[in-house]
């Protein structure tokens, strides 16, 4: 099969060509994801438009046998951060990171809080209690965004059902 690499350059151009950005392409065993992304989020009509293309190029030009599964789609709210590109787009929101630089043994190897830069073989974190934690891009075994849920709560349910069957329930 072809490389990634090649694979990388016929989606960015299949992208560009529906206004879209090339957010990350990754073999996964026997299937190529392929995530593309625009400024204000991505529809599934566009998703769909362009993996008919691409899948086309990519048979047309033999860049991917039938042995192997494309997949199209959006990084989602939940982006996976793999490159200092990914980071550098990523400054500014929330993040959860796991480190290879911090044994078990002396604390927690997990880091939620605001990503507050990225950039020269960094990653700065700021947590939640204000401690800003500036690692080497290479001691970040696994990132990704934290989508954040806007509002309050959803209400009890005010089902009566449910009450009278938990009323019930309490009752010797």
């Amino acid at each position: 099969m072809t490389d990634v690499t090649t694979i990388e350059q016929v989606a960015a151009s299949v992208a560009a060509a529906h206004d879209l950005t090339l957010y990350d392409v990754e073999r996964r065993g026997g299937v190529v994801v392929v995530l593309l992304d625009r400024p204000g989020g991505i529809d599934i009509d566009t998703i769909a438009t362009a993996s008919r293309d691409l899948s086309r190029r990519l048979e047309a030009d033999e860049l991917l046998p039938a042995s192997v599964t494309l997949e199209v789609s959006s990084p989602g709210l939940e982006r996976r951060l793999r490159t200092e590109a990914h980071f550098a787009g990523a400054v500014g929101r929330r993040v959860t990171l796991r480190r290879t630089d911090q044994p078990e043994t002396d604390g927690d190897s997990r880091l939620v809080g605001t990503l507050t830069a990225a950039g020269d073989g960094t990653v700065e974190v700021t947590d939640d209690a204000g401690v800003v934690h500036e690692l080497p891009f290479d001691s970040v075994e696994r990132a990704r965004t934290v989508f954040e849920w806007g509002g309050s709560p959803p209400p009890k349910s005010r089902n009566p059902r449910r009450t009278a069957r938990t009323n019930s329930e309490a009752r010797p």
